[in-house]
């Protein structure tokens, strides 16, 4: 029986995969370094992290902060950072780890991906994971999964249907791979919803949460001149329509919208709340600068009363289109040596 953890299970490590000078962060790298090396030394306080990296002597040089002991450094090639999207996806097999190896693909051919669809699979063969490694047999990526550990899946079908990720495949033959793969007993698919800037299709993760296996945190857009009004309002119903498994309707907490951020040449960036990260004793909440960040925090420390809620400048990130969940990948309690 297989099974895929909630995100606030026990975890065994946190991944992040660093910038250097051969990646899009080339440009800003003087700016976005401290974020990276604030994440990590952050997680360090809770558990280990293990830092995929270019060069390992330049990133203990970076990482003087945090606890030394829970740093992992592994030298594996990428093309970006974004580990969320090519890091391996831990499930549960009759009480065993096993990770899942998907097919990476630069969110549907949109940017080279070669290094980066190899490093779970580096990782492994280094003796990284104390888990077997399975090929996921699709192309897919962990900001498009949310998992309430009990066999309920919340996904998109603008990720999850994109022609440039398994052409081959319709809804239902990707849920029937799901479900196996996964042990899933339902899967709610969310129609509308979007995020200006976002090159992943609609990630689940920068859109809506599962908190709690009955509760739900979801971006909501309250005014209606905004661009992403209408496809938030339509997401929003829809997560109202949704039932867990005993047929009771989840509890839905709205997180604010932040005032739009803008690049330099005034192009949009997918500033949201969502793109929180759950580790062991805390929750890591991307903040932007902007006046509703502090609101955010208070609704996520209702939301996780015993864990410590940590905001996290995340605005160099989404330079780059993504945020700090997008950046990280937790693996569960007895996943990593």
């Amino acid at each position: 029986m297989r099974r895929l953890p909630a995100e606030w299970e026990p975890q065994s490590a946190v991944q992040l995969t660093f910038p250097h000078k051969d990646t899009d962060w080339a440009d800003v790298l003087d700016a976005v370094m401290p974020c990276f090396i604030k994440i990590a030394e952050t997680i360090s306080h809770f558990q280990p992290v293990l830092i995929v990296c270019a060069d390992v002597k330049e990133a203990r040089e970076l990482l003087r902060g945090g606890k030394s002991e829970n740093y992992k450094f592994e030298e594996v090639p990428s093309n970006d950072t974004w580990a969320r999207d090519h890091g391996g996806i831990t499930i549960e097999e009759n009480g065993e780890r096993i990770i899942l190896d998907f097919v990476f693909n630069g969110w549907g051919l949109k940017f080279p991906a070669d290094k980066d669809n190899l490093i779970s699979r580096h990782l492994y063969n280094k003796g990284v994971f104390d888990a077997e490694m399975l090929h996921g047999g699709i192309v897919l990526e962990g900001g498009a999964l949310e998992s309430d550990g009990l066999g309920t899946l919340l996904t998109t079908t603008e990720c999850m249907l994109s022609p440039n990720r398994n052409p081959h495949l319709n809804k239902e033959d990707i849920e029937l791979h799901l479900k196996r793969c996964f042990g899933l007993q339902q899967v709610l698919w969310l129609n509308h919803g979007y995020l200006a800037g976002d090159d992943t299709d609609s990630h689940i993760d920068t859109l809506a949460r599962f908190c709690s296996p009955d509760t739900i945190a979801y971006v909501k857009c309250s005014s209606a001149s905004d661009e992403h009004f209408d496809a938030l309002q339509k997401m929003e119903a829809e997560l109202s329509n949704f039932k867990t498994l005993d047929g009771k309707p989840y509890h839905l907490v709205p997180l604010p919208w932040p005032e739009a951020c803008f690049d330099e040449v005034g192009n949009r960036l997918p500033a949201t709340y969502a793109n929180f990260l759950i580790i062991n004793g805390a929750v890591l909440v991307p903040t932007y600068n902007k006046p509703q960040d502090q609101e955010a925090l208070r609704i996520l420390k209702n939301l996780f009363p015993d864990r410590e809620i940590i905001g996290i400048d995340s605005r160099p990130l989404i330079l780059q289109h993504g945020s700090l969940h997008c950046v990280t990948m937790q693996y569960p309690k007895g996943a990593i040596k």
